[in-house]
């Protein structure tokens, strides 16, 4: 099924929860919603569902206009962030759900496919019990399966694992991964996770503020951020943007902080510029010789697991780097940040992409 939005605006009580639209998924494609809470990605899969009816503009599947058609007159499955399943339904009959209200499969018919979908769920073994005998990702996993068994021609997820814990999120993104890239669904994949983006692949969309700033495949928009807003969204934490003047060969962040122009920025002519430099390739430690030096103020060590985000201030603005293992800094404490120039990305004073660093491979490391 080919999705095409055109010209969309959705407005709800005098807000403006989505603005001019534009977008056409490809038959059989995956394809992320990728942007903040309110970013507008639950009213926009609401609109391709059919829940809501768009204040302005079309949708159109296959070329046909269904934008006065409700869900029960497309071919459309979803999936929300709760478990929502029948609670007096076994496995089984919660999967079959759908094929029931249809009214066109015989039995037999019934038990095939959900035997099918349980089984591409790892569900099969757990097909008599009641959702109340199940954990929250066996929960979540039936009503994936329920989803599937439609073989709708469009598959919607809001947020599908935002309420499971850590192991199971990362299981069940790979398991999705593989069985959305062997199929012919389109799917449509909402997450505020730049991580969970990258790790599923397919094409991005970058939502704010109910705007469309970027689609296209996931690793090119996640390499070339068209702006300053959407290499914010895709980063975790928000990228560094650090102010910078570029002159004589030089970028200087401030007085007494400069470094010379990577290869990549070298077309750019003399001015002001900002640019952005992502947590994870900002070290404490110099990687090489030519790493960019930037002397902080620690204002914060925040540990999260096995990783330590260091807050540091120089002058008027602050950085974080995302570093391995566990490490103590005190409030105040000088410290010294390092980054590869060659990693850096710039942006011109409306925030527009004028300079990207080579791809993670040419420029030898982990994106």
């Amino acid at each position: 099924m080919q999705l095409a939005l055109d010209r969309i605006n959705l407005r709800v009580g005098g807000e403006q929860h989505l603005a001019d639209i534009d977008l056409t998924l490809k038959s059989g494609s995956l394809n992320m919603l990728l942007g903040p809470t309110q970013a507008g990605k639950t009213s926009l899969l609401r609109v391709m569902a059919g829940l809501d009816r768009p204040t302005t503009g079309r949708v159109l599947v296959d070329g046909v206009d269904v934008t006065a058609r409700g869900v029960r007159d497309r071919n459309v499955a979803m999936v929300y962030q709760q478990f929502v399943n029948y609670p007096s339904f076994t496995v089984f009959e919660n999967i079959a759900s759908p094929l029931r209200q249809a009214r066109r499969y015989r039995d037999e018919e019934i038990a095939q496919k959900v035997q099918h979908a349980a089984e591409m769920m790892h569900i099969d073994h757990l097909l008599q019990r009641l959702p109340a005998e199940l954990s929250g990702g066996q929960q979540q996993r039936t009503a994936i399966a329920r989803a599937l068994v439609k073989e709708a021609g469009l598959l919607l997820l809001d947020e599908p694992l935002v309420n499971l814990d850590y192991k199971l999120r990362e299981e069940l993104r790979v398991e999705l991964r593989e069985l959305f890239g062997k199929g012919t669904t389109t799917v449509v994949y909402a997450t505020t996770e730049p991580t969970e983006a990258l790790m599923m692949g397919g094409r991005t969309a970058v939502l704010d503020l109910g705007r469309l700033l970027q689609f296209g495949p996931t690793i090119d928009v996640y390499h070339r951020p068209n702006s300053v807003r959407v290499s914010e969204i895709f980063s975790d934490p928000p990228i560094n943007v650090l102010p910078a003047q570029l002159d004589r060969g030089q970028c200087r962040l401030s007085s007494d902080t400069a470094f010379p122009v990577p290869a990549h920025m070298t077309g750019l002519a003399a001015g002001e510029y900002r640019v952005g430099v992502r947590a994870n390739h900002v070290s404490v430690q110099p990687k090489s010789p030519g790493n960019a030096a930037v002397p902080v103020d620690i204002e914060l060590a925040e540990i999260s697991g096995s990783e330590t985000f260091v807050h540091g201030r120089h002058g008027r603005f602050a950085m974080v780097a995302r570093i391995d293992g566990v490490h103590d800094y005190r409030l105040g404490e000088g410290a010294t940040l390092y980054f590869d120039p060659a990693r850096i990305f710039a942006f011109d004073q409306t925030g527009r992409l004028v300079a990207a660093p080579e791809s993670a491979h040419a420029a030898g490391g982990a994106v």
